[in-house]
């Protein structure tokens, strides 16, 4: 109970910010049009489906859930520099509860951007099926990521810190080590090692198997995806519980 009334509180500091509410839900549309025109340019005699539907869909609803490491991490650290989470720490609420009170609004989030986003991709010639949902939930789960790293960050560092590693850094990192841009299987290599060694590439990969329906695919991706979301929450949760008492990480 605890946990969901903090959660409240951060859901309306989250919409309160209409750059929020534009980068979750607005900006991945944006970029899933402008690839859609340069797929639809490009001849068909070219043989080049690096931009069609069927793979930019997932990669755009992995990547619009990126964002949610900067709002969390923002949100966290402006908390951690007020008087008003200086005031719950002495209240019963445990580390634990206020991850979950800043959780709980991303996976609300994360998981529009994901409807949005999946609805207007089968709008524009992605093969609608019942399947459309289960990708709508593993895009959910993996965006969970994104949430760790933002409160893993959040509990660190200060607000600007944040906007840099958690906004610029990580989203490009996302971008383009997941496939987003750029097939891995393209560009193969050291690039390939690399993006194979991290979680977005399995994201992306994981919501493509859903999309398909195929649990052969999703199952591996998915669990290294989630190895990597439980370690960075149980990161965020140590160095929280650490700040609340006072001693330094």
């Amino acid at each position: 109970m605890r946990a969901l009334l903090f959660a409240k509180r951060c859901t309306k500091e989250v919409v309160r910010d209409p750059i929020n509410l534009f980068f979750g839900l607005v900006f991945p549309l944006v970029l899933l049009g402008l690839l859609s025109i340069i797929d639809a340019s490009i001849p068909a005699e070219a043989n080049n489906t690096m931009f069609a539907i069927r793979n930019l869909a997932p990669g755009i609803a992995m990547f619009g859930t990126a964002f949610l490491a900067l709002f969390s991490g923002m949100l966290l650290a402006k908390d951690r520099t007020s008087s008003f989470l200086m005031r719950l720490f002495t209240s019963p609420m445990t580390a634990r509860d206020f991850i979950i009170g800043y959780t709980i609004p991303m996976i609300i989030i994360a998981t529009m951007q994901a409807v949005i986003t999946l609805v207007i991709a089968c709008c524009i010639g992605l093969d609608f099926s019942v399947h459309i949902i289960g990708a709508i939930v593993i895009t959910t789960v993996t965006s969970l990521l994104f949430v760790g790293c933002g409160l893993f960050f959040g509990s660190l560092i200060n607000e600007r810190a944040v906007g840099g590693i958690c906004g610029a850094l990580l989203t490009n990192v996302a971008g383009w080590l997941s496939g987003v841009f750029v097939p891995v299987d393209l560009i193969g290599g050291g690039f390939k090692m690399v993006a194979e060694a991290l979680p977005f590439y399995h994201s992306v990969a994981a919501i493509k198997g859903s999309i398909e329906g195929n649990w052969q695919v999703i199952t591996p991706h998915l669990l290294i995806v989630l190895c990597y979301t439980t370690v960075i929450f149980t990161l965020a949760i140590y160095i929280f519980r650490r700040k609340m008492t006072g001693r330094n990480t």
